[in-house]
């Protein structure tokens, strides 16, 4: 009968491969079209492959806790001649053929790919990183450190003993020696994808500006509005406007181009197990703070629960974040890589404001804003302009 492979799939924009985490099948079972067979993880959510078609389970090649790159062979479904033929495959594998031979010595076509290499984005170990460490790799420094998966920022720990202070291979061969008589433990695909993240974000000029606004009219109208919308929706359904007013500070600098947003879709940053993930809104600025309410509480749960639906995941042109649950009243958080701007929220507190009208001090409800953003796209003071701009449109939340 004829075989289909079972593929790893293309799970999400920006997506490259995929942990195993369980098997909800196993070799002999019955299954049926899109029924969901292996439970993966990904660096932004858990979600599951399904069968590509109906028949039996023939034998799955994949192993547990192992990543496999999108279009990998994960296992082999045995189907009818009818099914091959609605599914198009007309009983012949494709799109290699091979032999089999079975324990009674007849020979069966089988489909053999080549399953593409998956390229980690750590290999292995975790190091720490301190004020020094190698300011010059040599040829066969960086060899080495790609034999091992090593970054150059995992160098920073290293203090040199070469000419300049330069890390020698001796250097590094003892620094690798010394990790052993340390307790290890593996990262997370969740740890490795922010690490690789905030890595290729830190490549460009970063900077923040911070604005201080009263939160009293957003914790007025919140008090009286159901279902409440977080603070990080009101800040982000304040972004959207002013960027929907002005979107160049959202461009992206890609060779001597800028390239501008095509949608005003704007992530916002949940804390999970091991790391962040930034479920996406789209159209932020069409949809009104209560059209938007429930579709973020839902992405909020659903991250949580790392399985965020396609929709939500990718391509988003800026991100919030409220540290500010955290007791933070000022940080600087990293835009995403494909991302120019990040907005934070910091936490409120309870300060004097002189009051004109009145000529007095009275107490007020303060929080900051930071927007970290990209310094070759946007300088202080377009950065500071949008900024205020928030700040000023946070001031009538019930326009928002």
């Amino acid at each position: 009968m004829p075989q289909l492979p079972i593929i790893m799939p293309q799970l999400g924009e920006s997506i490259a491969e995929a942990n195993i985490v369980n098997f909800l099948v196993k070799a002999g079972d019955t299954v049926a079209a899109d029924q969901d067979i292996i439970e993966v993880e990904t660096n932004k959510a858990t979600m599951n492959v399904s069968s590509p078609g109906s028949g039996r389970v023939e034998k799955l090649i994949a192993k547990q806790n192992e990543s496999y790159a999108v279009g990998a062979i994960l296992g082999y479904l045995e189907v009818t001649e009818e099914e091959a033929q609605r599914l198009g495959i007309n009983g012949s594998p494709t799109p290699i053929e091979a032999e089999k031979i079975s324990g009674n010595g007849e020979k069966t076509a089988v489909t053999e790919i080549r399953q593409p290499e998956v390229e980690p984005t750590v290999r292995g170990l975790p190091v720490p990183a301190s004020a020094r460490g190698a300011t010059y790799l040599s040829p066969r420094m960086k060899a080495r450190m790609n034999e091992l998966g090593l970054h150059a920022a995992d160098m920073a720990g290293i203090a040199g003993s070469g000419a300049a202070g330069r890390v020698t291979i001796d250097d590094l061969e003892k620094f690798i020696a010394s990790l052993e008589k340390l307790k290890l433990s593996d990262a997370s695909p969740m740890r490795i994808a922010v690490a690789d993240a905030m890595r290729r974000s830190c490549a460009r000029p970063l900077a923040t500006v911070a604005l201080p606004f009263c939160l009293d009219p957003l914790l007025v109208h919140r008090k009286k509005t159901e279902p409440k919308p977080g603070p990080a929706l009101y800040a982000m359904r304040a972004l959207a406007i002013a960027l929907a007013e002005n979107s160049a500070p959202a461009g992206r600098l890609i060779g001597s181009k800028i390239v501008h947003p095509p949608a005003i879709d704007i992530g916002f940053a949940v804390e999970v197990e091991d790391g962040v993930l930034v479920p996406v809104l789209r159209e932020v600025e069409k949809r009104s703070l209560s059209e938007l309410t429930v579709r973020y509480n839902e992405l909020v749960e659903f991250a949580r629960q790392r399985k965020l639906p396609r929709d939500a995941t990718g391509g988003s042109i800026a991100t919030v974040t409220n540290f500010g649950t955290f007791g933070l009243t000022w940080a600087t958080p990293i835009p995403l890589p494909e991302q120019t701007l990040v907005l934070g929220l910091g936490a409120g507190k309870k300060v004097p404001s002189w009051d004109e009208s009145k000529q007095a001090f009275l107490p007020i409800m303060e929080a900051n804003l930071t927007l970290s953003f990209d310094h070759r796209v946007l300088d202080g003071g377009g950065a500071g302009r949008l900024l205020a701009r928030v700040a000023a449109l946070l001031q009538a939340p019930e326009k928002l």
